[in-house]
């Protein structure tokens, strides 16, 4: 329902404050309960990847064995959120070192993608799909790196479920039948004969229940099952996306893909409340979570709690101040000395602060002057307490929409996130890694270890700064934070917002007072999207998991191994 406030009236609204999570009995406020096991527990967005994950767990596997598996299989059952053809980044907590692990697996754009050769060809600006938005997937090698360094079992025996589904078939769950079939998704597949004969049979989206195959990807999963890596990135699967791209006028070589490595990488953090948040360091936009945070932090939480007007309007302009930010300043670090510490130092959040009007939203949020000195995520425990926070993307749905010939994956459209004005930090550079949105994160609150992630392009760091202060600030535990009514907004610019309707009435007519121009969404809706959580309590080993209700996934725990 894209309407302004002057829609309200005609909207009923349950009675009640939803501000306060209930923690047991009858009276709480949120739907699902933590699953909560003593052993390891996989939470992802589809539950046919959460059972693989936990039975992975169960045969000896590690957190980053169950995460492949897992992940495998959603590029199979939500092919329009990733698959192979994606890039990755991984959090992971080693339990043996006591330390953050971090994975930077985004590819670069192609060496002869350049500003000069797009202009050359009549484009402006960066396309959003097609083979000119592609850039070196890099998701396969991420696996690899992982695997090489915390895996247990045989990398080929992680793949057994995925060849399966893609094989064998599976049935199309509701939330994901819903994207397949949404207007952009099939505008953006119907570019491309492949995709059309891989992902629309019988010249639609599959129906609810309807089982889908993907024979290709299938073939794709079992040579990377048997060879490894290389068959990605130098045999049967490189030769394949080069003649794809190469068919369509794209600048992918062979060199391009065999170069490639991923960056193991050093997570950075803030502050909140005594609350330690961790992300990925740029190219991410992990620092635009920490940022608003920082700023939300410089001023105490609502009394009225988390669904009343002062304290959404507060989180509200603070993520349009770091948003500006980020856009602004975020590149690839190989290419441009971005500013990370400043833009998180706690002098920088009272400073942005100061610019919130607590009465009036800002229309018009211009960057900070700095001088430099739908995507997946799941999450799985093991039981010796390694955790990961593993998110994985090809970008928009279905990526560039262009589907590698005979293997039955898209190619992302990463390449859409670089800039083509020569003044900006991201301007497109062959062999540069673009803004990227994809983020795992982890928190650390008294004996609390938590691994979260919430999807969603733009929307991520938003939905990250709102779970943590649901946590934090509230008091909710790690189910009802997930579930909690969410705002999204995609841009610094515009006093638009999205709010879903089980925010009470007389805080979305006092954020209209103050000049927010609400868009009113469903109950529950992917818009906002789609988190996991795994909370492990240090003091008793004790797992508990949490999964969205915007999603048809689940939080699955490791059997007990007989």
């Amino acid at each position: 329902m894209k309407a302004g406030f002057a829609f309200l009236a005609a909207i009923v609204f349950c009675a009640g404050s939803r501000g306060q999570s209930d923690f047991g009995g009858m009276g709480r406020s949120y739907g699902r309960s933590m699953v909560i096991s003593q052993n390891g527990i996989a939470a992802t967005s589809q539950i046919l990847a959460s059972q693989t994950a936990a039975g992975i767990l169960a045969r000896g596997g590690s957190a980053v064995d169950a995460a492949i598996a897992a992940n495998a299989v959603l590029g199979v059952v939500e092919p329009m959120m990733d698959g192979p053809g994606g890039d990755l980044f991984v959090l992971y907590w080693d339990a043996r070192a006591q330390q953050y692990v971090g994975l930077n697996a985004s590819g670069p754009a192609p060496r002869g993608e350049t500003p000069a050769f797009l202009a050359a060809q009549g484009l402006k600006e960066m396309p959003a799909s097609g083979i000119q938005s592609v850039t070196v997937p890099g998701a396969v090698q991420g696996w690899a790196a992982m695997h090489r360094r915390y895996g247990r079992l045989p990398w080929k025996d992680l793949f057994a479920d995925a060849i399966a589904y893609a094989e064998k078939g599976f049935p199309v769950t509701e939330l994901i039948q819903e994207a397949w079939a949404g207007a952009e998704n099939l505008k953006r597949l119907r570019t491309n004969t492949e995709s059309i004969r891989v992902f629309l049979p019988h010249g639609r989206a599959p129906e609810i229940g309807e089982v889908f195959r993907n024979p290709d990807l299938g073939r794709a999963y079992r040579l990377i099952a048997e060879h490894g890596s290389d068959a990605f990135y130098k045999g049967a699967i490189a030769e394949a996306i080069l003649r794809t791209s190469q068919g369509l006028g794209g600048t992918m070589t062979a060199d391009d893909l065999a170069s490639f490595a991923p960056e193991w990488v050093s997570p950075i953090w803030a502050d909140y409340r005594g609350a330690r948040v961790y992300e990925l360091p740029p190219n991410g936009q992990g620092m635009a979570a920490l940022e608003m945070l920082n700023i939300m932090g410089t001023s105490q939480p609502a009394a009225a709690g988390p669904l009343s007007a002062p304290e959404m309007h507060q989180r509200i302009e603070a993520m349009k101040l770091a948003y500006s930010d980020v856009r602004r300043y975020n590149a690839d670090p190989r290419t441009y000395q971005v500013p990370v510490a400043r833009l998180l130092s706690k002098q920088w959040a009272v400073q942005r602060a100061a610019l919130i009007d607590p009465n009036q939203a800002n229309c018009n949020v211009p960057a900070g002057d700095v001088r430099p000195g739908d995507t997946t995520y799941l999450t799985v425990v093991d039981r010796e307490g390694n955790m990961a926070s593993w998110i994985q993307s090809v970008s928009q749905g279905f990526g560039s929409g262009v589907t590698v010939e005979g293997l039955g994956f898209e190619l992302q459209d990463r390449g859409a996130g670089f800039a083509l004005d020569s003044a900006s930090p991201n301007v497109l550079a062959g062999g540069k890694r673009p803004f990227h949105t994809i983020i795992p994160a982890f928190m650390e609150w008294g004996d609390a270890r938590i691994a979260f992630g919430i999807m969603g392009g733009a929307n991520q760091p938003l939905a990250h700064a709102q779970f943590v202060s649901n946590v934090v600030d509230y008091g909710m535990n790690i189910q009802a934070a997930l579930e909690a009514p969410r705002f999204t907004k995609r841009t610094a610019k515009g006093c638009d917002v999205s709010i879903e309707a089980r925010v009470p009435e007389a805080t979305l007519q006092q954020l209209s007072e103050r000049g927010h121009q609400i868009a009113i969404r469903r109950e529950y809706t992917q818009e906002m999207g789609r988190g996991q959580a795994i909370l492990r309590d240090a003091k008793t080993n004790t797992n508990y998991a949490a999964s969205d209700p915007r999603a048809d996934g689940a939080a699955v725990p490791e059997p007990i191994p007989h």
